[in-house]
């Protein structure tokens, strides 16, 4: 009897790079997943010039310093464009890992707010722009002097199930939200949300999120590859028949602000472009002035903004790392992912580049397990994501066809698989059930990842004091909560400081 002892060369080119086969991928499966990632997030490209642009600030300029909307709106979008496909790359190349960048939803409306609060003390963009990259420089330091990494590997695991299942329920709303399958009622004073328009649904635009759903399900359940891609592919050509058909057109509000067509498309019009390509204007790039802010909103005001950035870009990458994490399967028995330092190191990275890009932080988003569950375990689906945001600045006309409608069905299938690890939580025990609990449930009722995990934090720590447990908590949860309770307060206690 023979024993073979030959051992199989070590993978080279981008098998060995990246270790695609190592992690039981393909390369056809990393592109894939590049492709629907970007698909699932190039909506920001859209949406981060409606909530930057057409704000005057201080200077009585807009964002991008021009009076032009237009012009205006263009520079946000390439520089996000910009910002977001160069990160994606770097956090592949670097970290290795199946996750994507781009500018930071919440961040941006929390710049945009501050602008209208100040604008009477000639607070500019480009001044809150400079907080941005203190906040991203500050962010870094923690990352390099190895807290932040020690606050991760803190984290309960209990903790960290029930984070991950939190953003699965919260990108799963995202998906109903942007698809207007449920909104905002229009009667003031009635429920907070109800289904599509006045308790129905209606609208071209509902079928296309509706279909999209059902067929990514159906894919997912007959085990075809390319599930998810071949839904958003096929939505999209759905959404352009319809389009071509019946003329259905953009959402318009009146001078009121009201919606005055709500069965119309959200975002983007599904419709052949007069023409594919742009030049793109890179004006926006290096706009931010570093202390300005200091000067003209004071040092409290400032600190409090910077501390607010800190808390959201600190918790909200943590989460989305583990969520990531957990649907590759490239978590460690402890819950860790590999090369956990490089990921915390590049999303720091990133905020500085968005602040100083001028379109706002940037930070991991979790529209990459939509990748994710298409095949992605390795950092080539980033690259592939980071290359095709560089081109949306040269193709922006032809990656708009894809409307809101036929990619969110994406978030809301990814979002129910990542639900399905709620089993993982022992509901049986109070002490874990209660914070697991609150985590999961106040993401998607805030609208804020930073906000579930710090209740769920807050929760945690008086437990255990309250069961006598105290030895049972990590000295860096004692830290982290108490940052957490200044964190849900600032706002009376920036009042009493100024």
């Amino acid at each position: 009897m023979s024993t073979d002892t030959t051992t199989r060369p070590a993978p080279t080119g981008l098998d060995g790079f990246f270790k695609i086969t190592e992690r039981g991928s393909t390369v056809a499966r990393e592109i894939r997943g590049g492709v629907v990632t970007f698909f699932t997030m190039v909506y920001i490209v859209v949406l981060n010039p409606i909530i930057l642009s057409g704000v005057v600030d201080g200077s009585g300029s807009m964002i991008g310093g021009t009076n032009d909307l237009v012009r205006s709106k263009l520079l946000v979008a390439v520089g996000t464009a910009v910002v977001a496909g160069v990160m994606s790359i770097l956090m592949g190349l670097v970290a290795n890992f199946p996750i994507a960048l781009a500018a930071g939803l919440g961040i941006n409306g929390l710049i945009t707010g501050m602008v209208l609060t100040h604008a009477s003390e000639k607070i500019t963009f480009a001044d809150l722009m400079g907080l941005v990259v203190i906040e991203g420089v500050i962010i870094l330091v923690l990352v390099l002097t190895g807290f932040r990494k020690a606050v991760f590997k803190a984290i309960p695991g209990p903790l960290k199930v029930a984070i991950s299942v939190g953003i699965g329920l919260f990108i799963a709303y995202i998906g109903v939200i942007d698809a207007g399958f449920a909104r905002r009622p229009t009667t003031p004073g009635s429920v907070p949300s109800e289904l599509g328009i006045g308790g129905s649904l209606d609208g071209w635009p509902t079928l296309v999120f509706v279909v999209g759903v059902f067929l990514i399900a159906i894919l997912l359940i007959r085990k075809v590859k390319g599930a998810i891609l071949i839904g958003i592919v096929a939505a999209t050509a759905l959404a352009m028949v319809l389009e071509a058909i019946f003329h259905i057109g953009p959402r318009v509000f009146d001078k009121t602000g009201a919606l005055t067509n709500p069965s119309a498309w959200a975002l983007t019009v599904p419709k052949l472009p007069d023409t594919i390509t742009n030049t793109p204007d890179l004006g926006i790039l290096g706009q931010f002035s570093l202390l300005g802010s200091f000067e003209k909103i004071g040092i409290v005001t400032s600190v409090m903004f910077v501390f607010s950035l800190l808390l959201a870009d600190f918790f909200d990458t943590m989460g989305t790392v583990v969520a990531i994490g957990t649907e590759a399967r490239l978590l460690d028995e402890d819950g860790n992912p590999p090369h956990t330092d490089r990921i915390l190191v590049v999303d720091s990275v990133a905020a500085i580049a968005g602040g100083a890009g001028g379109v706002s932080s940037n930070t991991s988003f979790i529209e990459s397990a939509s990748g994710v569950e298409e095949g992605a375990r390795t950092g080539l689906a980033s690259v592939v994501t980071g290359v095709l945001f560089l081109l949306a600045t040269f193709l922006a006309p032809l990656f708009a066809v894809v409307p809101s409608e036929a990619a969110a069905p994406a978030l809301v299938i990814v979002g129910f698989l990542m639900m399905t690890q709620v089993k993982n939580i022992e509901w049986d025990d109070m002490e874990i059930a209660l914070p697991a609990f609150l985590t999961i449930v106040l993401m998607p009722f805030t609208y804020n990842i930073t906000v579930g995990i710090g209740a769920g934090f807050i929760a945690w720590v008086l437990i255990k004091i309250a069961r006598g447990r105290t030895s049972e908590i990590h000295p860096l949860l004692w830290i982290v909560a108490g940052f957490f309770v200044i964190y849900f307060v600032k706002a009376p206690l920036q009042a009493m400081f100024t």
